[in-house]
């Protein structure tokens, strides 16, 4: 399980003495324990590596707009912060898909729901989140639904 995981990095990041991993790894385990919290008053009951999952793949996509921001703004310094969080971040998530599969996921959807506009695109995210919402990044995935749709 990614939670086992992500306890076992903090003690490993600890022994070895890598502080920017450590607080890394820190901020993620924070992260899950808020989501923890946030979901204890919710009916439905949400899979522990999907939320962590989810919980990571959020974190990401901060820490790439922060990147960006910050290189745009002329503060490197604070881009490679970014950048190290990133990386330790992603060490975690499961492995995404690439383009080819992404376009192929979105078609075999669309041909599936019938859909044929940009009217059924949030059929489609939808459907597509639900299938393949732990490995793909659905910002990236939007551009493709809307090219396929068109």
């Amino acid at each position: 399980m990614l939670r086992d995981d992500l306890k076992q990095a903090q003690i490993s990041a600890m022994k070895a003495g890598e502080k920017d991993r450590l607080a890394a790894v820190r901020l993620i385990l924070a992260k899950v324990k808020d989501r923890d919290i946030e979901l204890r008053t919710s009916s439905k009951p949400v899979e522990d590596d999907a939320l962590v999952t989810e919980v990571l793949q959020k974190m990401a996509k901060q820490r790439r707009e922060s990147i960006e921001m910050y290189e745009s703004g002329g503060r490197q310094e604070l881009a490679d912060v970014e950048k190290g969080e990133l990386a330790v971040i992603e060490e975690f998530l499961p492995i995404q898909m690439g383009e080819d599969e992404t376009k192929a996921a979105i078609a075999a959807i669309k041909a599936e729901l019938g859909a044929e506009g940009m009217k059924d695109m949030g059929r489609v995210m939808g459907e597509l989140k639900a299938r393949h919402g732990t490995v793909l990044d659905m910002g990236r995935a939007s551009g493709w639904v809307k090219e396929a749709l068109q």
